[in-house]
């Protein structure tokens, strides 16, 4: 699974005009799945987001969680926001394949789960609309992002390792 996580002032996500998520300051993460991934690639994609140093702490460096930031003020969010675009291949041509994503229905599942296990594991969760045209409002903090990509064992990932 691959997670586009930016560090937010805030953020917002709209659908039809109506906001459907919201937080304040804390991640908002892009979140994609590929073909080959599994619950166990969503359960280790949420550890790291809830772990993922990206919050300064009190000498300005990167090394507060988000999951460190909610136990300090109670206020940070999570909004997780779905997007195959990010499995992408673009490697030529001009037009995009989205071969490597995985199909609807499993994408659809693999983040229904990643969503109901981050409210599980954090106070503060809001989210996108899966296969919706959304509309997202982000006020990137730093700037700050980082991709995070959690492969599967096996000969797809060994074909992708440096």
């Amino acid at each position: 699974m691959i997670g586009l996580l930016q560090r937010a002032a805030r953020a917002r996500v709209e659908v039809d005009g109506a906001v459907v998520g919201e937080i304040g300051r804390g991640l908002m993460v892009l979140v994609c799945a590929e073909r080959d991934d599994t619950p166990v690639q969503a359960r280790a994609l949420l550890s790291r987001l809830l772990a993922f140093r990206v919050f300064p702490d009190e000498r300005g460096r990167m090394n507060r969680s988000l999951a460190e930031l909610a136990a300090g003020h109670g206020d940070a969010g999570l909004l997780l926001v779905p997007q195959f675009t990010l499995a992408a291949d673009t490697r030529s041509g001009t037009r995009p394949s989205f071969t490597p994503a995985a199909a609807p229905a499993l994408a659809r599942e693999l983040f229904d789960g990643l969503a109901a296990a981050a409210r599980e594991a954090f106070p503060r969760v809001a989210t996108g609309v899966f296969g919706a045209d959304m509309q997202v409002h982000l006020v990137n903090d730093g700037p700050v992002t980082f991709w995070l990509q959690v492969r599967p064992p096996g000969p797809a990932a060994a074909e992708v390792a440096p």
